[in-house]
C-alpha cells in the first residue's frame, strides 16, 4: 500500500538544499502518484525527471504497482502554498472570492493568514461627471478566497 507520508518524505529528501518546494502531492485510489513542485525561477524538465527517478529508486520493490507523474505546478494554475504567494509578491494576480467577486491587482503581501492586494476601483467624486480610478488596498483571508492566480502577460 502506498502511504502519502512516505512519498512526501522521499520528495522532501530530494528537495533538501534545492530552491524547489513541494506544491502538491496526490495519491489516487488506483495508485497514481502525482507530485507538483515549483521554484521562483520556474521548473526544468530535467529536474522533474531527476525527482521521478529518485522517487522510483526509493520505492522500487517496496510498493505495489503504481504510476508516477512529476511536474511543475503549472502556469496559470491557482496558487496553493505560501511560498508560491511569496514568490508572486509584486506581480499581478486575479483573485476570486468565495462570494464570486473577481479582483485584479498587484499582490502586495501574503502570509499564512491571508493576502493584501492593491487594486484599482472606480470612484465618483462629488461634483465630478465621471468616476476616476483610485488605488485601493484589499485584505483577504485565505478562507475568503476561492482561488488566486498569477496573471501571465505575453508581450
Amino acid at each position: 500500500m502506498i502511504v502519502k507520508d512516505q512519498i512526501e518524505q522521499v520528495v522532501n529528501e530530494w528537495l533538501e538544499g534545492k530552491d524547489y518546494f513541494l506544491v502538491d502531492l496526490q495519491i489516487s485510489a488506483d495508485n497514481k502518484i502525482t507530485v507538483e513542485i515549483d521554484q521562483k525561477e520556474g521548473v526544468w524538465i530535467e529536474d522533474c525527471v531527476a525527482l521521478s527517478q529518485f522517487i522510483e529508486s526509493k520505492l522500487d520493490g517496496e510498493m505495489d504497482d503504481y504510476d508516477l507523474e512529476v511536474g511543475s505546478a503549472g502556469i496559470g494554475q491557482p496558487l496553493k502554498v505560501l511560498r508560491q504567494f511569496e514568490n508572486c509578491i509584486g506581480q499581478e494576480v486575479e483573485v476570486k472570492t468565495r462570494e464570486g467577486r473577481k479582483l485584479t491587482g498587484t499582490l502586495k503581501a501574503a502570509d499564512e493568514n491571508g493576502l493584501t492586494l492593491t487594486t484599482q476601483v472606480k470612484v465618483k467624486e462629488e461634483g465630478m461627471k465621471r468616476p476616476k480610478l483610485v488605488e485601493q488596498e484589499v485584505a483577504l483571508t485565505h478562507a475568503e478566497t476561492d482561488y488566486v492566480k498569477q496573471i501571465i502577460k505575453f508581450k
